[in-house]
């Protein structure tokens, strides 16, 4: 079994789930006591935080880079950064790196792509709805991607800095991410991408009426498949 460096603790909600997910799919495959090997670097995602808010993206790059060469060093074979939006930093940092970082987005349009899906709804934080890190990966496989309306982004990223990044689930917020959803879907979209690994806390599969994405999920099935070798 090839050994995983996970980037952890932005936030430590989607890291327990990064965790969860990747044990299970290793045990799903090996049965038994089998269990995955990995090494998990929780950094404080504060200063992270408002390095983004400031736009000094250098100041977070330099955090997480120290966080990988620390996983490198412990013998990780691959890298996932346990965030949608550290991947806008994510080309950066593998040109940095003797070891590959498996991308959330290429893996997410992989899978968009296998169920026939060609326009989606972009959910996440502002920067992954704005930025075009993610959007362009979509579009290598040909993918559309809408986002919502500003006031919308707004809530969406507010949301996930201040509720679903503690673990905070109110139905007034998974009430509106479900409208917000649906607008998109009435505008074409025939998918929803939870690009941030805390909207699953409010949005579950058979909530809405076209396939959903969940991006924490997809990427670690993509670790656990690098872990057993598999293409």
């Amino acid at each position: 079994m090839r050994k995983i460096g996970l980037v952890g603790g932005v936030s430590w909600i989607s890291t327990v789930d990064y965790y969860t997910h990747i044990n299970k799919g290793i045990n799903a495959q090996l049965g038994g006591m089998e269990f995955a090997e990995c090494i998990i670097y929780s950094v404080n995602y504060g200063p992270i935080q408002k390095n983004n808010a400031a736009n000094d993206w250098d100041a977070t790059y330099a955090i997480i880079h120290q966080a990988c060469i620390h996983l490198v060093n412990a013998g990780a074979e691959a890298i996932l950064l346990c965030a949608n939006t550290m991947h806008l930093i994510a080309d950066r940092l593998q040109a940095k790196l003797p070891v590959p970082i498996i991308h959330i987005a290429e893996v997410t349009a992989k899978a968009i792509q296998l169920q026939g899906v060609t326009k989606v709804a972009l959910l996440g934080t502002r920067f992954t709805m704005e930025k075009d890190f993610f959007k362009d990966k979509l579009a290598a496989l040909g993918i559309e991607a809408i986002i919502p309306k500003e006031a919308d982004r707004i809530f969406i990223h507010q949301t996930i800095n201040e509720e679903l990044g503690k673990g905070i689930v109110t139905p007034e917020t998974k009430s509106r991410y479900l409208a917000i959803s649906n607008e998109l879907i009435s505008q074409g979209a025939g998918g929803v991408i939870l690009g941030c690994t805390e909207i699953p806390l409010v949005i579950k599969p058979g909530e809405l009426p076209v396939p959903i994405f969940d991006t924490a999920l997809i990427h670690s099935e993509a670790a656990v498949n690098f872990m057993l070798q598999k293409s």
